[in-house]
C-alpha cells in the first residue's frame, strides 16, 4: 500500500479547511492510501524530517499555507532540485482551494526570474484545485515520475568532517545563507567583499561550503583576507557543486536539514543574500525556531541583504511580502546596501569592538 504525507492542520471544528480535508481523507483511503498525519499534529523537526520524508511514497499539501507547511513544500523542492535519492520518484502535490499558496507561488516565480531557480516550480509541486483532483495528480505524477531538474554530478564526495578553533579575539560567526548558483559577476563581487569584511572585522563565516556561485565568493573574500571560514555540506550536493578551499571547519553531514541545524549551532548571526529555493528555505527554518524560541536562534540576528539589480529590482521584495503576515518585528531586519549589513548585525550581537579595514 503507498503511503501519502498529508501536511497542514485543521484548526478546531470551525476551520474552513476541515471538510475540505475530511474529503481529501476520504478518497485517498478509499483510492488504497496509507497516509501518514492523518490528523495533522505529527511534528516535523531538523533531527526527523529526512527519515519522514524516506518513509512516505508522496507528499500533500492542503489549504490553510503556515510557515511550516511551507518549509516542507520549499524542502522537498529543493531535495528535487539536488537530486535527493530518497526523493526520487516521489510527488508532491499542493491542494490551493484557499489561494494561501499564492504568496509562496509567487516567491519562486520571481526568483525564476531572477535566476536563481533554474527549474519551474510547476513541473514539480504540482497543484489540484479539489481532492478529486488531488487523487489524479498523485497517479500521474507517480506514473510520469520527477522531471529532470538539469543538474549532473561533476565528481565524488571526497569531503570529511575537520575542525580548526575560532581565533580567541572573534566577536562571533556570521553564517551566510546564498545562492550556489547565481554567476552574476556584480553579485559575486560583493560576496567577496562581505566575504572579506567579515574577515577584517575579526567575524567568522559559515557558509553552505559550496564551491560555485554566491556561496563561493563570499569563502574566497574570507579566505583571501585571512579569515576564519567554516562550511557544512552534504554528499549528493558535494556531488554537483564541489568544496571550496581553504576551509578552517568543515562538517559533512548526512541531509540537508542536520546540516542546517550545525551551521545554526555554530553561528551567531545570520545573512541572508540574493539565493535561490535554498536559501528562502534556510531563512524558513531560521523563523520557525526564532518562533518556537529554539535555544539555536536565541538572540540571533536575522539580516537580509534586499539587493537591487540594474533594473532596481529588489530581490527579496516577495518573500519580505510572503513574511510581513507571519512574523513579527525584530525576527529580521532588512539592508537594502552591502555597507548596511555588519552594522545590523552588530546590532544583535555581544557588544565588542571591531573595527572595519
Amino acid at each position: 500500500m503507498p503511503k501519502v504525507r498529508l501536511s497542514g492542520t485543521v484548526l478546531g471544528h470551525d476551520d474552513p479547511g476541515r471538510a475540505v480535508r475530511a474529503r481529501l481523507l476520504y478518497l485517498l483511503f478509499g483510492a488504497g492510501w496509507d497516509i501518514y498525519n492523518s490528523n495533522g499534529d505529527q511534528r516535523i523537526t531538523l533531527s526527523n524530517i529526512e527519515r519522514k520524508i524516506i518513509e512516505a511514497d508522496s507528499f500533500v499539501f492542503t489549504p490553510g499555507a503556515t510557515l511550516e507547511d511551507m518549509f516542507k513544500a520549499i524542502s522537498i523542492f529543493v531535495g528535487y532540485q539536488t537530486l535527493d535519492r530518497n526523493l526520487a520518484g516521489k510527488p508532491t502535490v499542493i491542494l490551493n482551494t484557499d489561494f494561501s499558496w499564492d504568496p509562496f507561488f509567487s516567491v519562486l516565480d520571481h526568483l525564476n526570474k531572477m535566476g536563481t531557480i533554474k527549474q519551474d516550480h510547476r513541473d514539480f509541486l504540482l497543484t489540484a484545485e479539489d481532492p478529486e483532483g488531488v487523487l489524479k495528480t498523485l497517479e500521474l505524477g507517480r506514473e510520469k515520475g520527477i522531471p529532470d531538474a538539469g543538474r549532473h554530478k561533476i565528481g565524488e564526495c571526497n569531503g570529511t568532517s575537520f575542525e580548526n578553533a575560532v581565533p580567541p579575539d572573534y566577536a562571533g560567526n556570521v553564517c551566510v545563507f546564498c545562492s550556489a548558483t547565481l554567476e552574476d559577476p556584480s553579485y559575486l563581487a560583493d560576496g567577496r567583499e562581505l566575504g572579506r569584511l567579515l574577515a577584517v572585522n575579526r567575524l567568522g563565516c559559515v557558509s553552505g561550503a559550496g564551491r560555485s556561485g554566491i556561496m563561493g565568493a563570499v569563502v574566497e573574500g574570507s579566505v583571501g583576507a585571512g579569515g576564519w571560514t567554516a562550511g557544512s555540506n552534504v554528499p549528493h550536493i558535494i556531488e554537483l557543486e564541489g568544496l571550496p578551499d581553504g576551509l578552517s571547519s568543515f562538517w559533512l553531514r548526512p541531509d540537508i536539514y542536520t546540516r542546517m541545524e550545525v551551521m545554526m549551532e555554530n553561528s551567531n548571526a545570520f545573512v541572508i543574500f540574493p539565493g535561490g529555493a535554498g536559501t528562502v528555505q534556510e531563512l524558513l527554518a531560521l523563523m520557525i525556531f526564532k518562533h518556537q524560541q529554539n535555544p539555536l536562534m536565541t538572540g540571533k540576528p536575522v539580516v537580509l541583504f534586499n539587493r537591487s539589480n540594474a533594473a532596481g529590482v529588489r530581490f527579496w521584495d516577495p518573500l519580505i511580502n510572503l513574511l510581513s503576515n507571519m512574523c513579527k518585528p525584530g525576527d529580521f531586519v532588512v539592508a537594502n546596501e552591502l555597507d548596511d549589513i555588519l552594522p545590523a548585525i552588530r546590532l544583535g550581537l555581544p557588544q565588542r569592538e571591531t573595527v572595519a579595514v
